[in-house]
């Protein structure tokens, strides 16, 4: 049985977390986060310590290192996005490996540090790809691997996720903290388009706003027009009243179905990290370096390559 630690115990991704630990036969020792409404520890680990000042739990953690059977053996990151890179230095320097959410940090450059402290310390970071354990996207790779190796497909990527007035008032509505709509709720689908189609050849940006971001990705063997978005108004008419969430992927004119098994994709990657196939920094840094240039880059008018959604937003089609 491994010991644990949760830095970011109040947060919306932590149950997962705390559920993929109990699944794995492992145990939640100690957790911290900053709000104490952590009700839920009492259905999953009632007896974790818990913290609400970092320094004390830090504190807590080295101690228990000074006895073999509480030393702690990984640290779970799931804080807010800008304080992941100081969580995850700090979860390898009590000498634990560090398990964090993505985005993993923001820059290539925060990479390379932590890959740094890694070799200082002798630990690992190993990043949540949730999305490359699903079946449906596995199986897509598998097709994709068996076509003419000079196929591209065309592929249409929307994700739309309704968010309240509260979400602009969170940390996660303050670009400095979150990085911005296509970090915060797109990285993961960065990651899935490398996994599948191969090294990214070619990126524009079409919008970029507080609420919606969109544009153009070519990878080897796919070109992507993409869409993410925050705001209820973007939801298809059919979906409009009846779900808060349109997600959909269309590889060449086919759907992928993937809306469900999502649940618990996080024990599946627990259970991997626990069997040292973890997708570490290296695996990470694609969908970082993706990320990064995106926020990086100035928009470009939107043309034949954009997305519908974006064709709509800015008048270019009924």
């Amino acid at each position: 049985m491994k010991n644990f630690a949760l830095v970011g115990a109040a947060g919306y991704i932590a149950p997962r977390h705390m559920r993929a630990i109990a699944d794995t036969g492992n145990r939640l020792a100690v957790a911290y986060d900053i709000n104490d409404s952590v009700g839920i520890i009492d259905s999953m680990a009632p007896e974790a310590e818990f913290f609400t000042e970092f320094e004390r739990f830090y504190e807590h953690a080295q101690q228990r290192r000074r006895r073999a059977d509480d030393a702690l053996h990984y640290v779970a990151v799931c804080s807010p996005n800008h304080l992941h890179h100081a969580h995850i230095a700090a979860g390898l320097r009590l000498g634990a490996d560090v398990i964090c959410e993505k985005p993993l940090v923001p820059t290539p450059a925060l990479v390379d540090e932590l890959a740094q402290v890694e070799a200082e310390t002798g630990r690992r970071v190993l990043n949540i790809l949730q999305l490359r354990h699903h079946d449906a996207i596995l199986k897509l790779r598998e097709k994709v691997a068996a076509a003419r190796p000079d196929t591209k497909f065309d592929v249409e990527l929307t994700y739309i996720t309704s968010r309240g007035k509260w979400y602009a008032e969170s940390w996660k509505g303050d670009p400095r903290k979150s990085f911005g709509v296509a970090t915060n709720i797109g990285v993961h689908f960065f990651d899935m388009l490398y996994f599948v189609f191969g090294q990214l050849q070619a990126s524009q940006v079409h919008h970029s706003g507080e609420a919606k971001a969109a544009g153009y990705l070519e990878y080897e063997r796919a070109r992507v027009r993409w869409f993410l978005s925050i705001d209820a108004n973007d939801l298809p008419d059919a979906v409009k009243g009846k779900k808060t969430t349109f997600r959909n992927i269309d590889i060449s004119g086919e759907q992928l179905e993937f809306s469900e098994g999502f649940t618990d994709l996080h024990t599946v990657s627990y259970r991997e990290i626990l069997a040292g196939r973890g997708y570490g920094l290296s695996d990470a840094r694609h969908c970082i370096e993706t990320v990064d240039a995106i926020r990086r880059a100035a928009t470009v008018p939107a043309g034949a390559d954009a997305h519908p959604f974006v064709r709509r937003l800015m008048g270019l089609v009924g």
